[in-house]
């Protein structure tokens, strides 16, 4: 394992105690309509970018928490791409679904990430050319190959109007497959993907820091990334589908409106 990955999946273990702390008896504030964040945020993205920035000071840093764009700028081509809580609303209501997603950039590329469940002490892991790995225990992507035999995770964007595109797909989608799931952490999902659980994963309003990790993790995994209308994987413009083989990556993208 290298030093980055081991000062990652520190960090995530650090900051995933810092949620369990918080549990129960932090406030809650809104910056949006259905979009909730804690204070249990802000104090996990502390300690995270207090370890790696203390391990990897010349690293940049970007979080999901605080100003938008790069928080630690040094001109480094890499950057920590930092989501503290991903699941939020599910860890407001006390559903035992979040992470802590951390991934590593070098020129707008993930080359690492760590995926950590507190509730459930899963630390799901991968860099390039490395493989992924849950608990230190070697995962690979499921043998699905077509919709119909396909369990399928998905993201809706925090507010759906009526006749939205998405709910279109959403519907193409659910006809063909076995089922869809819908289970709030973007993350968990691919780490899903990753650890076969899951066949696929789509999404059109995610942000880098939902999806960095979890990316590499399905490739690593062996499976296949692309962003919508089969275009390659873009971190900073993350539309992305997820799933365990080619075939139905295709048949996935055959599914989803593009525009």
């Amino acid at each position: 394992m290298s030093s980055y990955l081991k000062s990652c999946e520190k960090a995530a273990r650090a900051a995933g105690q810092v949620l369990n702390e918080w549990r129960g008896k932090f406030s809650v504030r809104e910056k949006g309509k259905s979009d909730l964040v804690t204070d249990a945020d802000l104090a996990a993205q502390n300690v995270i970018e207090e370890i790696l920035t203390a391990d990897f000071p010349e690293f940049e840093f970007l979080g999901e928490e605080g100003p938008s764009g790069i928080s630690r700028q040094t001109g480094s081509p890499f950057c920590w791409i930092v989501d503290p809580l991903d699941g939020t609303m599910n860890y407001v209501h006390g559903l035992p679904n979040y992470a802590v997603s951390i991934g590593l950039s070098e020129a707008g590329s993930v080359i690492a990430g760590v995926i950590y469940d507190p509730v459930y002490d899963r630390c799901f892991m991968a860099e390039k050319g490395g493989g992924a790995f849950l608990n230190g225990e070697k995962i690979e992507v499921s043998t699905a190959q077509s919709l119909d035999e396909a369990l399928i995770a998905f993201s809706f964007p925090t507010t759906v109007a009526k006749g939205s595109p998405v709910i279109d797909d959403f519907i193409n989608v659910l006809t063909q497959s076995q089922g869809i799931r819908r289970l709030g952490s973007a993350a968990l999902n691919l780490a899903s993907v990753a650890a076969g659980q899951m066949d696929a994963y789509w999404a059109a309003f995610n942000k880098p820091w939902d999806v960095a990790a979890g990316a590499i993790l399905v490739q690593e995994a062996g499976g296949t990334v692309l962003g919508f209308n089969r275009q390659p994987f873009n971190i900073f413009e993350p539309k992305i589908v997820a799933t365990s083989s080619p075939a139905l990556q295709e048949a996935m993208q055959s599914q989803i409106r593009h525009d």
